[in-house]
């Protein structure tokens, strides 16, 4: 079988930084209950007339994923979008990629597995690439969550979370054994699908009825998150997952020379690097200036620690994401 590697990647976000203190504008609450429970300072929304939504977003990632893979968008064989925020109900936004690259009849399929999108997405390239069957694989990660949010006081636990942007990633096959991505493990957990949900529209609960009810509480249209709960499963399943990626391949904690953990709250990456001993140069969090981009996270993550130098030839780099489902996975690569 083949290896898939990294051979690009791209990360876009929107211009409008949206502060801690711009949301305390709108809502109760403040600057420093943010930061104390999630670690975000800022983040980036979305704004009408800037050319951006979900599909957009993830094209500008992915044209400069391509460039830095140095493959032409025509070598594109397969693209895998992972978001919960698509522009449409349907189609998904992995078709709008294709035709705003102009790449002609490539397949393109959605993945839906919010915080945990981009590793799964990864999976998928990466065993389509090992069996032979593409060579190139496009994966995007892209959220714009500002769209949906309720930025009122009743909604404040959840909407300071979250931000927009976009991530990209090139795999491409290679004959090299040892390096690239050595393996990926993706977990769910079904019976907790509802701690972390929107649940509405939805073809039980449709567009109609929601405006017959008019509900004024508990409204089915914005997500709602049982935060202790997901917190008390993250971190368990964050442990769990990491540790399964570094047995199968007879590796230590201590050989992680770069751990990207989805960016959901800074409290969690602390607990985990406390938990496994690992030293600020070994893990990377942005969710300071960015927030919680979902699928988007850990692209952009990768990213900017590959552009800041934190990532080298020969790091071993673990990728770990927790979230809606419950889903959870990592991917343990050779760079």
């Amino acid at each position: 079988m083949y290896t898939s590697r990294i051979a690009g990647m791209g990360k876009y976000v929107p211009e409008n930084v949206v502060t801690n203190d711009d949301l305390a504008s709108i809502m109760d609450t403040n600057d420093a209950w943010i930061q104390e429970r999630t670690g975000i300072k800022e983040r980036r929304y979305i704004q009408k007339g800037d050319d951006n939504s979900t599909a957009t977003m993830g094209v500008k990632a992915a044209k400069i994923a391509l460039e830095r893979a140095g493959i032409s968008k025509d070598d594109v064989d397969l693209i895998v979008f992972a978001t919960l925020s698509p522009d449409y109900y349907f189609p998904g936004c992995g078709v709008q990629v294709q035709e705003l690259l102009d790449i002609h009849t490539c397949p393109a399929l959605d993945v839906r597995n919010q915080c945990s999108g981009f590793i799964y997405g990864l999976s998928v390239a990466d065993q389509f690439i090992k069996t032979g069957m593409y060579k190139n694989v496009l994966v995007i990660g892209s959220e714009n969550h500002s769209g949906g949010l309720d930025f009122t006081t009743r909604g404040r636990s959840v909407s300071v979370i979250f931000g927009d942007g976009a991530g990209a990633a090139i795999l491409t096959r290679s004959d090299k054994g040892g390096h690239g991505i050595l393996s990926t493990h993706l977990h769910s957990e079904g019976k907790h699908a509802l701690e972390l949900s929107l649940k509405g529209p939805s073809t039980e609960y449709w567009v109609p009825q929601i405006i017959e009810d008019d509900p004024q509480e508990d409204i089915p249209y914005y997500p709602y998150m049982n935060g202790q709960f997901v917190f008390k499963n993250a971190v368990v399943r964050f442990s769990e997952v990491i540790m399964e990626g570094l047995k199968t391949n007879n590796l230590q904690v201590s050989d992680i020379d770069m751990l990207i953990p989805h960016q959901a709250n800074l409290r969690i990456s602390q607990f985990i690097q406390k938990k496994f001993e690992l030293s600020d140069d070994q893990v990377y969090n942005n969710i300071q200036k960015y927030g919680n981009t979902t699928a988007a996270s850990i692209p952009i993550a990768l990213t900017e620690a590959w552009e800041e130098g934190k990532i080298k030839e020969g790091d071993t780099v673990v990728l770990a994401a927790f979230g809606s489902g419950f889903t959870w996975g990592s991917a343990v690569i050779k760079w």
